[in-house]
């Protein structure tokens, strides 16, 4: 089914597009948006809805904090490319590469030693595109 207009000016989706902007920078999302077709869009609006109008959009935290552990929960899970996609993110969240190294040890402990081992690698490769090394 696909999304139509009026799934787009609820105030939760247009919340949840505006921090998911603010985290994932507007090149990213508009690409994901232009990417999407009718098959994958309702999944497109369910994230920007739930995850980043309800979820990241929450007084509670920061956007630093909320940015710690959710590379520690997808370094745990072992999502390689949301690792690297929240690991550049951490440019426009606050979280430094201190924060990231603190949380990848925290993985270490309480999800493994392989997993911890995985993230560290992926956010040294992101580290270096973000650095502008060869």
């Amino acid at each position: 089914m696909p999304m139509d207009d009026d799934s787009k000016n609820t105030a939760r989706y247009r919340t949840g597009l505006e921090v998911r902007r603010s985290v994932l920078g507007g090149a990213h999302v508009d690409r994901a948006e232009d990417a999407a077709t009718d098959f994958d869009r309702p999944f497109q609006q369910l994230i920007t809805e739930a995850a980043w109008g309800t979820v990241w959009a929450r007084p509670g935290l920061s956007k630093r904090e909320r940015s710690i552990v959710t590379l520690a929960l997808l370094a745990a899970l072992g999502h390689d490319e949301e690792v690297a996609m929240h690991v550049r993110a951490t440019a426009n969240t606050g979280a430094s590469r201190e924060d990231i190294c603190e949380a990848f040890l925290h993985v270490a402990i309480y999800a493994g030693v392989p997993a911890a081992n995985r993230a560290f690698k992926i956010a040294k490769e992101v580290f270096a595109q973000m650095d502008g090394a060869p």
